[in-house]
């Protein structure tokens, strides 16, 4: 009889499902696109019921293109995105939309945070910053400014456990978030301990009452209901795992196994992390950088986030090019922006679509040096560079503090790109190795469904034995050293005269 697993990773642009066997092959696959709606500048909401599903829809047609009988699949879980949040009444109905990183709405409780509160988070959680696309701070304006939901509101969850409870048909009371999507939250939570922490929620203002419970990720929260059951193709009584959150599972799946290793996490949100044996005050205390727990014990990381990063290019298909939904698009474009010299002719991308932090105020999307000899290769081209530039301002931290990050392991979406990897390897100076596998996460997922119910007997170990590398791109010195000297220009521009170009449109937008 065969061992299977199914997963899942609820993504930002869409929800990936698939079916493995014990020895790590994907048997079948399937994607649906997630709807995210835009309702005022700087806003980004989901249904978290659409997540569940785009799951249903996903499993069946795994379960179809497979051919493998139900009895045979031995465990569920799944990957989510940290930095998000759902309000669910006693009956794990939402009661609010899903609101991710892409959001900034919780500007106003992140700057009263920043002015108010003792940053306990600091020593606790390591992170020294407060932005808006944390979640206690979603959680924050929920609280503050969503009607009805301190009545109808009992706990908060992320949207991968969001997705695994309604599998198991779960109660608000059983409400759980792995320690991984735990630190996804960034503060709030006590890193060494891996556990909420009174201290900071009091200081944030948030009741301890309305957190779920911390589990590891390969704990059995549940059992599939017979009512999902059927509507997926699966027999009922399967074991539902916690499953963890996806940059850690994508960062698990990479290889990012030890520390000193380091990662270009290229989804939605553009994330360049790098393994660490725990907190170093000089990264702590550096713009934009976030400390987490790994998936597995003992394992820690950090990493910088470019929100819109691969959202950019999405947005470039649907809202400029206008295909949206065409799986071609991408391709496409990188075979025009292969012609375009280093430097996009001159364009630069600002890729601040949906904000950039509090250490850019006000920020938003940018073309800067269009000409009428601008097309869309040139423009796709300076949106590729644009995010190995902000890459690049996150390396130099690193490196000051003594890390080479002369090897960078390029996993999820971006990877599959050789213009844009050749791009990242070219302006960060650092070879770049992609795995042989391109699903990202899932294949973490399916590790930690297996160890859940006993199948394997070592996560880490596993993963050394699944993972395999299937190209290396190293830097050009010729274009490598150009870019050097645009990423010079391109951060006077955003030390001085973008700043006030961002301040100057907002007063624009206000008017």
């Amino acid at each position: 009889m065969g061992q299977y697993y199914v997963v899942f990773d609820c993504g930002t642009m869409g929800t990936k499902t698939a079916i493995y066997s014990l020895d790590a092959e994907r048997v079948a696959e399937a994607y649906r696109e997630n709807k995210i709606s835009y309702p005022k500048p700087g806003w980004a909401e989901m249904d978290a019921n659409g997540f569940v599903e785009n799951v249903r829809e996903g499993v069946r047609e795994c379960v179809s293109k497979s051919g493998v009988n139900p009895a045979e699949i031995r465990a569920i879980t799944a990957s989510g995105i940290i930095c998000g949040i759902v309000g669910i009444d006693e009956e794990w109905r939402p009661v609010t939309p899903f609101v991710s990183y892409l959001d900034n709405r919780a500007a106003g409780e992140a700057a009263y945070v920043r002015a108010h509160a003792k940053p306990v988070w600091v020593k606790e959680s390591a992170n020294a910053i407060v932005d808006e696309f944390m979640p206690p701070l979603i959680l924050r304006w929920f609280l503050n400014h969503y009607e009805g939901f301190r009545e109808r509101a009992v706990k908060v969850v992320n949207n991968g456990p969001f997705v695994l409870g309604a599998l198991a048909g779960l109660r608000a009371g059983e409400a759980f978030l792995d320690w991984a999507t735990m630190s996804g939250w960034l503060i709030g939570y006590d890193a060494r301990e891996r556990k909420w922490s009174r201290r900071q929620m009091d200081e944030l203002g948030i009741p301890m009452e309305i957190l779920p419970q911390i589990v590891k990720p390969w704990h059995i929260v549940g059992f599939l209901s017979p009512e999902e059951a059927s509507k997926m193709g699966l027999r009922a009584g399967i074991p539902i795992a916690a499953g963890a959150g996806d940059t850690m599972q994508s960062a698990l799946a990479s290889g990012l196994l030890e520390p000193g290793l380091a990662a270009d996490v290229a989804g939605t949100a553009s994330i360049f992390a790098v393994a660490v044996d725990g907190p170093d005050e000089r990264i702590t205390n550096a713009p934009g950088m976030m400390f987490a727990t790994g998936t597995l014990e003992d394992s820690y990381f950090y990493w910088s986030m470019i929100r819109a990063g691969g959202l950019s290019l999405r947005w470039f298909r649907d809202r400029v090019a206008g295909r949206a939904g065409d799986p071609l698009f991408y391709a496409e474009m990188d075979g025009l922006a292969a012609n375009v010299p280093a430097g996009a002719n001159g364009l630069l991308f600002y890729p601040y679509l949906q904000g950039a932090g509090p250490d850019t105020p006000g920020a938003c999307g940018v073309f800067a040096g269009l000409f009428g000899s601008a097309d869309r290769a040139s423009m796709w081209r300076a949106i590729l560079e644009a995010i190995a530039f902000e890459y690049a301002q996150m390396i130099k931290i690193y490196r000051e503090c003594g890390m080479p990050l002369d090897e960078i392991i390029g996993t999820e979406g971006g990877s599959k790109s050789p213009l844009w990897t050749q791009i990242k390897a070219d302006i960060l100076r650092g070879a770049y190795n992609i795995p042989a596998r391109s699903e990202g996460g899932l294949m973490a997922d399916a590790a930690v469904a297996a160890y859940s119910v006993g199948d394997i007997g070592d996560i880490k170990e596993t993963m050394r034995e699944w993972i395999t590398f299937r190209g290396r791109f190293e830097p050009d010195a010729k274009d490598a050293a150009k870019y050097e000297k645009i990423f010079a220009e391109r951060q006077k521009l955003l030390a001085g005269p973008m700043r006030e170009v961002f301040k100057a449109m907002g007063r624009i937008r206000n008017i």
